[in-house]
């Protein structure tokens, strides 16, 4: 299944990830703590985060292309918008096989 990752530097990692995984636990079952958190948004798509002190790591899954696309778009646009105080500046995703 093709797989992507981003780190997005920030002291605010842990906050983040609550905010994110609160979010989406009202559609999905969401498992998080605050260093840990896994997104299901559907049966072949997931969102996986961790924080760091100084970073927040967010990996996204999904069996095509275009949608691996899409969830990353859909994950950073709601990470920029939860963290509008903070300039996290362009979110970068690597992609694996």
């Amino acid at each position: 299944m093709p797989t992507s990752q981003a780190r997005v530097p920030t002291s605010e990692a842990s906050r983040y990830l609550t905010q994110l995984c609160r979010h989406w636990s009202h559609k999905f079952p969401v498992e998080a703590n605050s260093d840990h958190g896994v997104v299901p948004f559907g049966e072949d798509r997931v969102c996986t985060f961790e924080a760091s002190a100084d970073a927040l790591l967010m990996k996204v899954a999904t069996p095509d292309p275009a949608g691996l696309t899409r969830l990353e778009n859909v994950v950073a646009d709601h990470l920029l918008r939860f963290a509008f105080r903070e300039n996290l500046g362009d979110i970068t995703w690597s992609r694996a096989a």
